[in-house]
């Protein structure tokens, strides 16, 4: 659609961007690193048997290899030198294993779990992906709908950032703001407001989600109050 010209802008993956040789015939515009359940990028991994003799790509020649990407894996398999018998997966391709309909897979993970929990094992990573935001080559060269794909790859950038971070604001005791301070990492300084009670200040912030945990308690513990935790929609 994005090629033809149905459509302007849109998101794929970059596996299937791969996969149907599209790369030359649109714009990519940027990437979105984001994934169902982090903020890392997906894998497509070659996975066997978890007893099977296989430890390399080598070791499956003339082996049925089950997948959804199927040119990907061919050219996978082509540049390791290693001839094998590709064929398109319907359904749970970590099934084909267990049911011995195949050798080995290429399939996407995250985590691996799932692919553990077949009781497979992975042995090679075959390509890292994650999302793309994708554009018309016409489309992109025209300068009004080119800034409106500029301002939309804006805002889903910002989406994202967003998701690694949290705000935080408390009250915080005069006496104590510069300790308080110390303490807070921000995206350029934090905010200081002064309060009507002279003796104290509102304090904001923006941190990564991973240190709140820690942080809070140690921000309760020099003196301050009120301490308000907030997740934010997009942060640019």
């Amino acid at each position: 659609y994005i090629e033809a010209g149905v459509l302007d802008v849109g998101i794929t993956g970059l596996d299937w961007l791969s996969e149907r040789g599209h790369e030359d015939k649109v714009e990519r515009i940027a990437d979105l690193v984001y994934s169902k359940t982090s903020n890392r990028p997906c894998r497509w991994v070659l996975a066997v048997a978890g007893d099977a003799p296989y430890a390399c790509a080598a070791d499956l020649a003339g082996k049925r290899i089950a997948t959804e990407l199927e040119g990907m894996t061919r050219r996978y398999f082509s540049r390791q030198g290693v001839s094998v018998n590709v064929f398109y997966s319907w359904g749970a391709t970590e099934a084909k294993v267990v049911e011995g309909l195949a050798d080995g897979i290429v399939e996407v993970t995250e985590t691996g779990t799932t692919i553990r929990a077949h009781g497979l094992k992975i042995i090679d990573e075959v390509m890292v992906s994650y999302p793309v935001l994708i554009a018309n080559k016409a489309a992109w060269r025209e300068p009004r709908k080119r800034a409106k794909i500029e301002q939309l790859t804006l805002l889903l950038q910002g989406a994202l950032r967003a998701e690694n971070l949290v705000a935080i604001k408390m009250n915080a005791p005069a006496a104590h703001l510069d300790a308080i301070l110390e303490m807070l990492p921000s995206l350029n300084s934090p905010t200081v407001s002064p309060l009507r009670d002279g003796r104290w200040l509102s304090v904001e912030t923006v941190v990564e989600v991973g240190i709140v945990r820690d942080l809070i308690p140690r921000l309760r513990e020099a003196g301050a109050e009120g301490i308000i935790e907030y997740a934010l929609n997009k942060v640019i």
